[in-house]
């Protein structure tokens, strides 16, 4: 029998009634004659609860080791709640299921508390139970470290504990259920003629995934495309559907795969960024990578980074990108290191958006930059910020148009007739 693996996110499993219907989907798999492993989220709503109780008793700091360590319980336990629900459900309609938590399997993280890692999954416990027949219905989000102390992958880990249990277990494929039918052109709440993208590579998965786009998480991308996990992005609130690939979901796999592809394949906005500028940083070896150094012991990823002349000619300013969720600790941070690095000055920015345009295409193709920047220009949108990949460039402009460059691109690169 093929092993393969389901995961549902937490609209998916809101309440008992949408437990009951992921079972459905479930159970089609396993009358269909697969060996199934079945990754659950939290309830929608649970993980923001328990995030909250602990911010009421004092919010986690990455200089406070323990007080992670107890964050990373109460937040997993969502999870728990979840996987034993459905087990329940399917044994009542008589299938052999079973929870299991992270520390079980045992998925094998590092100690970075909130943010870890996968270091390794052996597969004597998990694969045998399936094999014999067993539905492993397992808690995401979750591993356990080298002391025996719960951590967590992240939000939306549950994607990564996925990913990571296909690649271990050699899946055929990992399907990931979620409330969209497909991985899209742009945000279909933005433009209405978006698009349903059939096949995408995991290049051009991975970058829309970094870059903001909310369907996958990132590092579950990377994992995919490391271990040639073939993956499916399917909606779960659709009739369940047939064991095989026609004309369902969005199918991510190798650009071999993919008979012609198109110059982009999407546009990407992401609303959650904040950015820091630092003021008269000394222009001198040493100065920037102590900045970029503190922040990474802090866990916290910076992504589009600008140094600029500043006023004094052996100065520069330098200014980066990051989730607005972690701006004020990097700032807190960077204000304590302030005699250290030189700054003069630090200013904020909560009011920004990035715009990506990406396509596996654009390696081949010339003109693509020019035709981001002319839309822009044309509808009176000035870019802060530039950064580019072989399949992307990203541009950083103020958060109130954001729907009106995406619209513009989307229609300027031809999106809105992809597959019409």
């Amino acid at each position: 029998m093929a092993r393969i693996v389901m995961k549902f996110g937490g609209t998916s499993v809101a309440d008992v009634d949408r437990i009951r219907n992921v079972a459905r989907f479930v159970r089609r798999e396993v009358e269909s004659g697969h060996s199934v492993v079945v990754v659950v989220s939290a309830m929608a709503g649970q993980t923001n609860k328990l995030v909250e109780f602990c911010k009421n008793v004092g919010s986690p700091s990455p200089a406070l080791d323990m007080q992670n360590i107890e964050y990373d319980a109460v937040v997993s336990s969502g999870e728990q709640v979840t996987s034993a629900l459905l087990a329940l459900t399917l044994q009542n309609l008589g299938f052999r299921a079973r929870s299991w938590q992270g520390w079980q399997i045992p998925l094998k993280t590092n100690n970075a508390h909130g943010k870890a890692r996968i270091l390794e999954i052996p597969e004597t416990n998990i694969g045998p139970a399936i094999d014999g027949g067993e539905v492993a219905i397992v808690a995401g989000f979750q591993g356990i470290e080298k002391n025996s102390r719960i951590t967590t992958l992240g939000r939306g880990g549950s994607d990564t504990t996925a990913v990571a249990l296909a690649a271990a277990i050699g899946a055929e494929r990992c399907d990931i259920y979620t409330d969209v039918d497909g991985v899209y052109t742009t945000d279909p709440r933005i433009a209405k003629n978006a698009r349903r993208i059939p096949r995408i590579s995991y290049e051009e998965m991975l970058e829309m995934a970094s870059v903001g786009a909310k369907v996958l998480q990132t590092r579950s991308v990377e994992l995919a495309m490391a271990y040639s996990v073939r993956l499916r992005v399917l909606s779960s609130f659709e009739e369940p559907g047939f064991a095989d690939e026609s004309g369902t979901g969005t199918v991510i796999c190798g650009e071999d795969e993919i008979v012609e592809q198109e110059i982009v394949s999407a546009i990407t906005p992401s609303r959650d960024e904040a950015k820091i500028s630092l003021i008269a940083v000394p222009n001198e070896p040493g100065r920037a990578a102590s900045i970029f150094i503190y922040l990474a012991d802090a866990n916290i990823n910076v992504d589009m980074i600008v140094q600029s002349p500043s006023r004094s000619p052996d100065s520069a300013n330098i200014s980066f990108t990051m989730h607005v969720n972690d701006i004020e600790t990097a700032a807190d941070l960077l204000n304590k290191r302030k005699g250290e690095i030189g700054f003069s000055d630090i200013t904020l920015d909560k009011e920004i958006a990035k715009v990506s345009v990406i396509g596996v295409g654009m390696k081949s193709h010339t003109g693509v930059a020019s035709v981001m920047f002319k839309t822009l220009a044309d509808r009176g949108i000035n870019i802060q910020n530039i950064s580019t990949s072989e399949i992307k460039i990203s541009v950083l402009i103020d958060s109130e148009y954001t729907e009106l460059a995406v619209r513009a691109l989307h229609q300027a690169y031809g999106l809105d007739q992809l597959g019409g």
